[in-house]
């Protein structure tokens, strides 16, 4: 299956790639603005949130084809969020996959706007998709959650407050829980949504989704430990030089592995409830929490 992972990952990257980039160059606005926004979206990064979604869409029998602009719409939310993250006021970043991240190229101004275009246009992805009306409403507003206040952004403002601060496991959770979990938990859930499947079944995948972001992001903190600056495209350490809390620094790194590996097998527990062809979806989890370790 790891062979057939593959070519499914690159064949749904070269699309979602290529998708995003149609979307944003064939709208109308400044050149300035458009060169920015494409330097991000093209800095490579493996889609796995739009690749969650592919896959999760067609586990329930629906299309490629049918979840490529709520794919494009997830991937902008989360390239916007890495432009802002890199910020000086954020986390300060010189590097972003391995490339000089977007203010130290276009400048904080244009970086800021860039991701302010990119988070407003995903919206405007999904409301020009064939997909039916009712199904674009539940979309945009569990996007909305995913990256607003109660999602994404509220886990991004308790990560800054939790700087210079000793964290406690369930405080440190909540900031990954909202920060990553809630866009990776929307990716599954929509790909559910453009297949049609049931209150019970997403009520699983919603578990698979939540215990799959805390693993993916437990599984950042160890490489920000161990793992060397060409694999991670940034400098390892960088979370450690900001004084934030994390599972390594809370629980050791071995501490940190071992509730990787129960995150990791509760989130299995979850999707085998979901009785549909899961077989890509499991590989999907693998990969998530094994890179590069």
């Amino acid at each position: 299956m790891t062979g057939d992972l593959n070519t499914y990952m690159k064949e749904s990257k070269k699309l979602i790639d290529d998708k995003l980039k149609e979307f944003i160059s064939h709208s109308e606005m400044p050149k300035d603005l458009k060169e920015a926004m494409l330097y991000s979206v093209d800095a490579g990064g493996k889609r796995i949130r739009p690749i969650l979604m592919l896959a999760t869409a067609e586990a329930f029998g629906a299309s490629k084809e049918k979840a490529f602009h709520a794919a494009c719409a997830v991937e902008m939310i989360h390239t916007y969020s890495l432009i802002h993250d890199d910020l000086p006021a954020m986390d300060d970043d010189d590097l972003r996959r391995g490339k000089p991240t977007n203010h130290k190229v276009f400048g904080e101004a244009t970086a800021i706007l860039a991701g302010d275009a990119l988070l407003t246009q995903s919206f405007e992805v999904i409301s020009n998709s064939s997909l039916r009306d009712d199904q674009k409403v539940t979309l945009t507003t569990l996007m909305a959650r995913a990256a607003g206040p109660s999602g994404m952004v509220g886990g991004q403002i308790a990560d800054l407050s939790g700087e210079e601060q000793a964290l406690t496991l369930e405080e440190l959770e909540y900031i990954h829980h909202h920060k990553t979990g809630k866009l990776l938990v929307f990716s599954i859930l929509a790909g559910a949504v453009i297949g049609d499947a049931h209150e019970d079944q997403l009520a699983h995948l919603r578990q698979f989704g939540e215990h799959l972001g805390l693993a993916f992001q437990i599984s950042d903190d160890i490489l920000d430990v161990e793992g060397d600056q060409e694999k991670i495209g940034k400098l390892p350490g960088s979370d450690e030089s900001n004084n934030k809390s994390t599972y390594p620094k809370l629980l050791t790194l071995t501490g940190a592995k071992e509730k990787l590996a129960s995150h990791y097998d509760e989130a299995l527990m979850h999707l085998n409830q979901v009785s549909v062809h899961d077989e890509r979806l499991r590989s999907l989890a693998t990969f998530i929490i094994e890179r590069d370790h």
